[in-house]
């Protein structure tokens, strides 16, 4: 299936030929965003495009599970709280992005800097339609039942955790914030996209593994390859996963290893992980790879990663050699998870 299948060519143009117009600075392609800038825009270094080709035959209805975007911060201004500034990342560069990999679909993940406000996730999955993109946010612990079905059908398939928020690291209260967030994505058929140490996800296995939601780990699950496959709390992961209690993104390897740019290391973890149970893998870019906060002021731009996205997808062609397993994990199992139709 092409492309313009999943969002018809007219449309791609339409959302294109928007970004002229104030209303949709946050739309901008690479192209569009240099020559717009003139002279010392073409200078600028834009988020991460692929510049390695994809060397797999990519799966119709192929899905990136992991990105941001960061479109005009005038239209949709960062929460004053936030630990990083991140520079523009628009839809246009997505799409982009999607055409060079030779994706269909998207899962776009609402980022700490919007806090609590999921408009431009919701912006972004309405330009692209839910047949291409569906979205994971993040609501308050007193989201009303009325906003959490209005975000579900917007194309909203998940709500983002972090059982760590404050450095807290005590179970109790994790596991606490976890039974909230348990009932607030079970009486909307969400799945609970978690962020926790490894050794938080161990102590709190039992309360995971009795989820009436399906538990996603993004990034390995934050396991670090140097320390392999036995550091601690990667066992409980590796249950969970196996029992088919919870999925794991194989993104962003560069978080996991320092080992660039064939983050070799990283193998050994996939490959348990994709053993374990490839029907509860996913993969993603993690783009545009949002720097470490703490190294400049939060109200300065931090600077991204640089990562070839082409090699990232081309490491999944490597953890799974079969066209067979790389359709589960690009097609089926995104499918399932986040219901594309």
């Amino acid at each position: 299936m092409s492309d313009n299948m999943f969002i018809g060519e007219s449309r791609r143009k339409w959302i294109k030929q928007v970004a002229t117009t104030g209303a949709g600075l946050g739309l901008l392609s690479v192209s569009q965003l240099t020559s717009a800038a003139g002279k010392d825009g073409a200078k600028e270094k834009f988020a991460g495009l692929a510049t390695t080709p994809p060397d797999f035959d990519v799966p119709t209805g192929a899905c990136d599970c992991h990105v941001h975007v960061f479109p005009d911060a005038i239209r949709f201004p960062f929460y004053g709280g936030r630990t990083y500034t991140p520079p523009k990342a628009s839809i246009g560069q997505l799409l982009d992005l999607q055409d060079s990999l030779r994706l269909d679909r998207v899962v776009i993940v609402t980022p700490s800097v919007y806090g609590n406000n999921n408009d431009v996730t919701l912006y972004a999955i309405h330009m692209l339609g839910q047949q291409r993109a569906r979205g994971v946010g993040v609501v308050a612990d007193d989201a009303s039942s009325d906003e959490l079905e209005r975000l579900k059908k917007a194309g909203i398939s998940g709500l983002r955790i972090n059982l760590e928020a404050g450095g807290v690291k005590d179970p109790t209260v994790a596991a606490q914030r976890l039974r909230q967030a348990t009932r607030q994505a079970a009486d909307h058929g969400m799945h609970l996209q978690i962020y926790a140490s490894l050794p938080l996800i161990a102590a709190l296995q039992k309360e995971l593994a009795a989820l009436p939601v399906p538990a996603v780990f993004d990034h390995f699950a934050g396991a670090q390859a140097e320390k392999g496959v036995s550091q601690p709390g990667f066992d409980a992961v590796l249950s969970l996963v196996s029992a088919g209690k919870a999925y794991v993104k194989l993104s962003a390897a560069y978080r996991s290893s320092k080992q660039a740019p064939g983050y070799v290391d990283v193998e050994v973890l996939a490959a348990a992980l994709i053993n374990a149970n490839p029907e509860r893998m996913l993969w993603g870019t993690d783009w545009p790879h949002p720097g470490q906060p703490g190294i400049v002021a939060a109200t300065e731009i931090t600077r991204p990663y640089e990562v070839d996205n082409g090699r990232m997808l081309n490491l999944l062609g490597r953890w799974a050699p079969s066209a067979e397993l790389r359709k589960r994990i690009l097609v089926d199992n995104p499918e399932k998870l986040y219901g594309f139709a």
